[in-house]
C-alpha cells in the first residue's frame, strides 16, 4: 500500500465515485467519452488527486481516486460535475439540445477499504465487458 502526506496527514485514502447523466441517457459515446476522460484526468492532476482507474460507459461514469482527506470527495466530486459539464455541454451542442443539465444531482461514493483495490480496479477495468 503506498502512502501520501501533506503538512498534517499521512494517509491513503482511496474513493469509488459512480454518476449518471441526467434522465441516464447514453450521451457519453465517442467522440464525448474520450474528451471527458481527458478533461477530468486534467481536473484530478490539477487537485494534487491520483487517478486510479476510470471507466466511461455510454450512461455512467466509474472513477477509483485517492485524494487527501482534507479536500472534501464531495468538493471534488462537486468539481469534476460543474467542470465537465461546462466543457463538454459547450465544444459539444447536442449535449445541450438533448439535455437540460449534463449530469444529475446525486452521485454514489464508497471508501475503498472492505474491499481490496486490485477487485475494485478490476471491477472498473471490465464494465464495459459485461
Amino acid at each position: 500500500m503506498r502512502y501520501c502526506s501533506n503538512r498534517n496527514v499521512v494517509f491513503s485514502c482511496k474513493y469509488h465515485v459512480v454518476w449518471c447523466p441526467k434522465y441516464r441517457r447514453k450521451v457519453l459515446v465517442e467522440p464525448i467519452d474520450r474528451r471527458l476522460k481527458q478533461v477530468i484526468l486534467d481536473l484530478l492532476v490539477e487537485k494534487n488527486a491520483d487517478p486510479i482507474e476510470m471507466e466511461v460507459m455510454p450512461d455512467h461514469v466509474h472513477l477509483l481516486v485517492g485524494c487527501d482527506p482534507q479536500y472534501d470527495i464531495h468538493r471534488l466530486v462537486r468539481l469534476i460535475k460543474g467542470r465537465t459539464s461546462a466543457i463538454l455541454r459547450h465544444e459539444f451542442p447536442e449535449l445541450r439540445r438533448r439535455l437540460p443539465a449534463l449530469w444529475t444531482n446525486s452521485y454514489f461514493v464508497a471508501t475503498v477499504g472492505g474491499a481490496p483495490l486490485a477487485m475494485v480496479k478490476q471491477y472498473i477495468e471490465n464494465q464495459k465487458r459485461i
